[in-house]
């Protein structure tokens, strides 16, 4: 099969397309003929040999595809080949085929593309189990969301939309901006020209925003400790601005602020049933139409390394996603 594989850790130019051996069947697993790999920004830190799980060389980065089955092992149940699936993979999802978890594969809705499915789990779930589950987000709510035209950040205003929140955007272009209020964002800031504090408590007429949604840090998060209401919410995602903030406690204490962190990947081992729940609502409103993806981007697997240059460049908004032949 053909391949996007790391052997040296390093540049995005480190991902090199090769033929290799396909991925041998595991027992209580499912074999994909992949069709579509969504691109996330931990497949860049991997690459880098930044990220904090560390696979061993060489690799094939990736973790969130969509594809055919084409063969089951022999412990594995009501699944077949030919079921149209989707699957979080950790690393492996930018080859012609991949092997995962039976239990980690959730059947595509009929109306759904293969691209589309692929630029789904991540980023929908990120969203949706940190609004959901760690902010409980109320209906009538202020939620604001940083990198709102990003990857996660487009979906949590999606989310935030349907959860019934009054959700305010912030982007560092308008024309990222109109991506977001495409989605349904009520209130727009551009970071770069905006005093965010200003404009957050001129919107909420003087009481700041009861969730922000922080996939950015550094200044965006020093300035959300100033744009927060009484007894309101931060959920730290990321820190795409390269900047890890350093929080001031006395600020908490004053205002009664809960500063949350949700890492997305780790309900797999700890919470399965909390992720499993909230993909199933989430699968139900992408059948009904109510989300949908955004892909700014799609590569074939010869010029993956590209759509990873989208992505870490800042021209991306929604998603990016490489696509496989056959």
């Amino acid at each position: 099969m053909k391949a996007a594989r790391v052997h040296e850790t390093g540049g995005l130019d480190k991902l090199i397309v090769e033929t290799c051996e396909s991925p041998a069947l595991l027992p209580g697993h499912i074999k994909l003929r992949v069709r579509a790999c969504g691109i996330n920004f931990a497949d860049i830190l991997l690459i880098k040999g930044l990220y904090q799980e560390k696979p061993p060389l060489p690799f094939i980065p990736g973790g969130e595809i969509a594809g055919e089955v084409i063969a089951v092992a022999d412990d594995v149940t009501g699944l077949k080949p030919g079921d149209r699936v989707m699957s979080m993979i950790g690393t492996g999802g930018l080859a012609q085929e991949a092997v995962v978890p039976a239990a980690m594969a959730l059947p595509i809705p009929p109306s759904v593309d293969f691209d589309v499915a692929a630029a789904f789990s991540v980023a929908y779930g990120t969203s949706h189990v940190a609004l959901a589950h760690r902010a409980k987000l109320k209906a009538g709510e202020v939620l604001l969301v940083h990198g709102a035209a990003g990857g996660v950040g487009l979906t949590a205003v999606e989310i935030g939309k349907l959860m019934g929140a009054t959700v305010i955007a912030t982007a560092s272009s308008d024309e990222k901006l109109a991506v977001a209020q495409a989605k349904g964002a009520d209130h727009l800031i551009n970071y770069e020209t905006d005093d965010l504090r200003a404009r957050v408590k001129d919107i909420t007429k003087g009481r700041g925003a009861d969730v922000i949604y922080d996939p950015v840090g550094g200044k965006a998060f020093d300035d959300s400790l100033r744009a927060i209401n009484f007894e309101g919410r931060i959920i730290v995602i990321g820190f795409a601005s390269g900047t890890i903030p350093q929080i001031p406690a006395n600020l908490l204490l004053v205002k009664n602020i809960s500063v949350v962190g949700l890492y997305w990947g780790s309900y797999a081992k700890k919470r399965p049933e909390v992720l499993m729940g909230s993909m199933q609502q989430l699968l139900a409103w992408l059948a009904e139409g109510k989300i949908t993806p955004h892909i700014s981007h799609h590569e074939p697997l010869d010029t993956a390394v590209r759509a990873l240059q989208a992505l870490d460049e800042r021209r991306s908004t929604g998603k990016v996603v490489v696509t496989m032949e056959d």
